[in-house]
């Protein structure tokens, strides 16, 4: 497995590293550097403490934990958000809590959200009068039913 290696500047000394709980994952942990309350409903940045010099080529993608969006409604709203690799401000996590009755309760340096980094293909487009015929065509949004 080759490994891509990311500058990282904590803001305040007690900022958790981002880390992979567990060898093989493909997501590392986000923690909050704040306490807050989410209220049903209720969108919030939460910041990382974090900044990241990705390098040219790739982007860091934030995605929701799976046990918050199980166990509590917690997700990412934007997701996956992306980190692009020229910016260098703090990566912050856009959460919102979809339990239409809990509130809950952000702790200072709990997991909020992961990411993952992906290589980049960047495209070129050439004006077509026409496009290749397929057998989808325009068929989109549901257009082949229930199964």
């Amino acid at each position: 497995m080759s490994k891509l290696e990311i500058a990282v500047q904590k803001l305040h000394a007690d900022v958790k590293m981002p880390a992979y709980a567990h060898e093989g994952d493909a997501g590392l942990d986000l923690f909050s550097t704040i306490n807050h309350t989410l209220q049903p409903g209720e969108r919030v940045l939460i910041p990382t403490g974090l900044k990241m010099a990705i390098p040219h080529g790739y982007e860091g993608q934030v995605r929701p934990k799976s046990g918050l969006a199980l166990k509590h409604g917690l997700t990412v709203l934007n997701t996956p958000g992306t980190v692009d690799a020229p910016y260098r401000g703090e990566v912050g996590v856009i959460l919102i809590n979809l339990d239409p009755k809990t509130p809950y309760e952000i702790k200072k340096g709990e997991k909020v959200a992961q990411m993952v980094f992906n290589k980049i293909e960047y495209a070129t487009f050439t004006e077509a009068a026409d496009l290749t015929v397929t057998t989808r065509g325009e068929g989109g949004f549901g257009s082949t039913g229930k199964q």
